[in-house]
């Protein structure tokens, strides 16, 4: 592999796996790669290029289409199998562009006919490479494929000026997800301002948010902005907005809406220039069912849905994150040193985490302090019990369903929390959706084919589904 110089307080790029027969052509392709800064893992054919995917994370894969035994087409097939959202640039000669283009309705990102100049090949390495991989401490461990997918999701979704709702369990790193959108996002040289909206009083909340002028209340000695103002030209999460009083969510509504504030106390209208995100670890379908949390803002926030998944749903994470809280140590200069035994790494991939990465990262520095030497053992963990872990579980309002890691499913959630949330009205979930009702009724059709629940029609509205979309 060879390995290019970085700044280390600059994103580190993931590797690019570049799969050529032609030994020179390949040879000058890893130094074009190279030279321009990126990490390269190297490969003669398919079969050693799969075994390199398995001993390597990469951001992308580069590979010839007329290989022997098994071609470029083949290659990309099982890629994609393997790893869904891994991008696949393939090369070809003038003859086989036809080729190239059946490969492209498989998932090729893209194909480059050879020859080509250096600055093509970069152009498309630039425009379909993965997300880097940042050295701070909010970094995302992705270790696992389920991680890799919804990074992949959060970078696709970056690119653009949508607002994003990440819904998980408490602890499972939502905000950690936000600033990787921020990060990757055209605002990334702007701020990023977060508030938790659970943790300031419903009193404060507003003039918190939207800012306030002097004198507009009791202690209000200067004008201060707000949240909103302070994240211009940047982006504002909304951390936890489920638990925002009912009076304040039609405030934001409209802020969100119009796309400008007013402080309390104040007359002048604030043009806004900020992304929003939000976050949650409700059901927020069933928040809106019951009334705790209005519809309409739930659309509005609810445009790009990413559902950050548990940590016992990506199980490959598990010890990667744990040796990240080792290599940290236990602060105050003190040095890292310990390191976990198999047995400690097979009792923490075991272990369900109810807590998610927040109780792991606990259970590690409470394990720093309990072993007497620098190798961690699985009694210095002092894990709970499996039995209470599952009655924790079952208490808990959890989903039962996979969450959803793919463009598809996330459509198809969508569709259904919204159909959920109009009481099985078809017509009126169309509406929101902004789909004709027949279509709707065609893709409803479908999901209970595959196996999904469908709630009935409500009322009048309870007639049988389409038989085809609309045309």
């Amino acid at each position: 592999m060879i390995s290019a110089d970085s700044n280390p307080a600059r994103p580190r790029p993931l590797p690019i796996l570049i799969v050529e027969d032609d030994e020179a052509l390949r040879e000058a392709l890893v130094d074009t790669l190279g030279l321009a800064g990126y990490d390269v893992v190297e490969a003669a054919d398919g079969e050693a290029a799969l075994a390199q995917l398995e001993r390597h994370r990469v951001g992308m894969v580069v590979s010839d289409v007329q290989m022997q035994p098994m071609d470029g087409h083949r290659l990309l097939l099982e890629v994609k199998q393997r790893h869904p959202y891994l991008p696949v640039l393939l090369m070809t000669a003038y003859g086989v562009i036809d080729k190239a283009v059946a490969a492209m309705r498989d998932g090729a990102c893209n194909y480059i006919t050879k020859p080509f100049e250096p600055e093509v090949l970069l152009a498309q390495v630039v425009r379909h490479m993965l997300p880097a991989v940042h050295g701070d401490d909010d970094d995302v461990v992705a270790e696992d494929p389920a991680t890799r997918e919804i990074l992949e999701l959060a970078r696709r979704v970056a690119a653009t000026d949508a607002t994003v709702l990440i819904t998980g369990e408490s602890g499972t790193g939502k905000e950690v997800l936000a600033r990787t959108i921020h990060r990757h996002s055209a605002r990334a040289s702007g701020p990023f301002v977060a508030i938790n909206c659970a943790a300031i009083p419903d009193n404060l909340l507003e003039s918190t948010l939207f800012g306030h002028e002097r004198g507009a209340f009791t202690g209000a000695a200067n004008a201060a902005p707000g949240k909103f103002e302070q994240a211009q030209s940047g982006t504002l999460l909304l951390d936890e907005v489920s638990e925002m009083p009912l009076p304040l969510q039609v405030k934001l509504l409209r802020v969100l809406q119009e796309r400008e504030v007013e402080r309390v106390g104040g007359r002048r209208s604030i043009p806004l220039d900020s992304r929003v995100l939000a976050t949650s670890n409700r059901d927020m379908a069933a928040e809106v069912a019951a009334g705790r949390f209005r519809e309409d803002l739930y659309y509005r926030l609810n445009v790009f849905p990413l559902h950050n998944i548990p940590l016992r749903e990506r199980p490959l994470d598990i010890v990667p994150l744990a040796r990240r809280v080792l290599a940290r140590g236990l602060g105050r200069g003190q040095k890292a040193s310990h390191r976990l035994s198999e047995a400690a790494e097979a009792a923490l991939t075991g272990y369900r985490w109810p807590g998610n990465i927040r109780e792991l990262e606990n259970v590690m520095q409470r394990a720093m302090i309990l072993a007497p030497g620098s190798v961690i053992e699985p009694s210095h963990l002092a894990l709970p019990r499996q039995e209470a872990v599952a009655t924790t579980e079952a208490a808990s309002p959890v989903r039962t369903e996979a969450p959803p890691r793919d463009l598809r499913s996330l459509e198809r959630q969508h569709i259904l929390e919204t159909l959920a949330a109009c009481g099985g009205v078809r017509r009126l979930a169309a509406e929101r959706l902004g789909m004709a009702e027949r279509t709707l009724r065609y893709k409803l059709q479908t999901f209970r084919r595959e196996g999904y629940h469908v709630p009935p029609g409500g009322g009048s509205d309870d007639t049988a589904d389409a038989s085809g979309p609309e045309s």
